[in-house]
C-alpha cells in the first residue's frame, strides 16, 4: 500500500490543479480499500490507488464511467479531472463528482422490497448497454466476470486452512463450490459492476440514490454482481431481487459460489486483525450455507 495522507493529496492539487488549491480537503469517513477517497470542497472527491495492484482502476473509470452514466439512470460518479502520475505519486488518480448519501444500511432504508427492486433494476439496465468493446474480465479486476474456476486453488487451501476454525462441513461446502465450477456463462458478456457492497451503493432520503467505485468495472458473466442476495437481502426482497434480474439458476450457482470464496478470503484474511470484518464474513459466510441448506431441503 502506499502512504496517502492529506498532505500528500494538498501537495497533488496545488501542483496538478492549482485553481482547486483553496479548497478544503478532508478524508472521508469510509476511505476504501483499493483507492483512498477524499472530499475536495463541498462538491468533488479525490481517488488515489491505494498501490500497485490497483493502479489500473483510476484509468478504466475515467475511459468508461462517461459512457456507462449516459445510459444509466441511477447516479454514478462523473470524472471531472484526471490525476496524471508524478515523481510524488507514481498512478493515475481522478478527480469525481461528490454525491450525498450514505452507504446501504438495513436500518436508513424505508422500504427493502422497493430498493431491492431498484438494485436488480440497476443491474438490469447495467447489463443491457453495449460491452462489445469493454475490458474482458482478467488481472485487471480480480476476474470478476471471469470464471471463477480461477480461485479453486486458493478455495481449496482456505477450506483447509480454515476447517477447525470454522468447524466447516466440508462435503457441504464443497457441494456449493463445484455446482459454481460445473456450469459456464453461455450468454453474450455483459457489463458487471465487479464489487456490489452495500459500502458502493448510497442511499438517502431512505431510497437507493448513487452506486460508487467502478474500479472493478469488467465484461463478462453476472454472477460476481448478485452477492448482495446473501449479504445483505432476506426473505422477500431475496424473492424480489431474484426475479427482476431473471437468471439462469447455474447463473445464482456461480453467484453462491463466489460469495462463499469470498467470506472464506476474508474471514482468514481479517481473523487476526480485525474482529469486526472477520465477524462480518462469517455472517455472510453462515447465510450461504444456511441458504443452501434451504434450498436443497425444500
Amino acid at each position: 500500500m502506499e502512504i496517502i495522507n492529506i498532505d500528500l493529496v494538498k501537495m497533488l492539487i496545488k501542483k496538478q490543479f492549482p485553481k482547486w488549491d483553496d479548497l478544503e480537503i478532508k478524508a472521508v469517513s469510509n476511505m476504501g480499500h483499493d483507492n483512498r477517497t477524499f472530499h475536495l470542497g463541498e462538491d468533488m472527491s479525490i481517488r488515489l490507488p491505494s498501490g500497485k495492484d490497483y493502479a489500473l482502476q483510476a484509468e478504466k473509470e475515467q475511459k468508461w464511467i462517461p459512457k456507462l452514466k449516459e445510459e444509466l439512470k441511477v447516479k454514478i460518479p462523473e470524472i471531472i479531472a484526471k490525476g496524471n502520475k508524478c515523481e510524488e505519486f507514481p498512478y493515475v488518480w481522478s478527480i469525481c463528482s461528490w454525491i450525498d448519501g450514505d452507504i446501504a444500511k438495513r436500518e436508513n432504508i424505508s422500504n427493502m422490497n422497493e430498493f431491492a427492486k431498484d438494485l436488480a433494476e440497476f443491474l438490469v439496465s447495467l447489463q443491457a448497454i453495449d460491452c462489445s468493446d469493454g475490458p474482458i474480465a482478467g488481472k485487471h479486476n480480480f476476474y470478476r466476470g471471469g470464471d471463477i474456476l480461477v480461485y479453486n486453488d486458493e478455495y481449496i487451501w482456505l477450506v483447509n486452512e480454515l476447517e477447525d476454525y470454522l468447524n466447516i462441513e466440508k462435503d457441504l461446502l464443497n457441494e456449493i463450490w463445484e455446482l459454481a465450477l460445473n456450469s459456464k456463462w453461455k450468454k453474450n458478456n455483459v457489463w458487471v459492476h465487479g464489487d456490489m457492497a452495500p459500502t458502493n451503493i448510497l442511499i438517502l432520503n431512505g431510497k437507493l440514490e448513487a452506486i460508487i467505485d467502478f474500479g472493478i468495472l469488467g465484461v463478462g458473466d453476472p454472477a460476481c454482481d448478485l452477492a448482495m442476495y446473501w449479504t445483505f437481502f432476506k426473505g422477500e426482497e431475496r424473492e424480489v431481487f431474484k426475479n427482476i434480474l431473471e437468471l439462469d439458476k447455474e447463473t445464482w450457482n456461480r453467484a453462491r459460489g463466489w460469495v462463499l470464496w469470498k467470506a472464506l478470503y476474508d474471514i482468514n484474511y481479517y481473523k487476526d486483525s480485525d474482529k469486526v470484518k472477520c465477524s462480518y464474513a462469517k455472517e455472510i459466510f453462515n447465510e450461504v450455507i444456511e441458504e443452501y441448506k434451504n434450498l436443497i431441503n425444500n
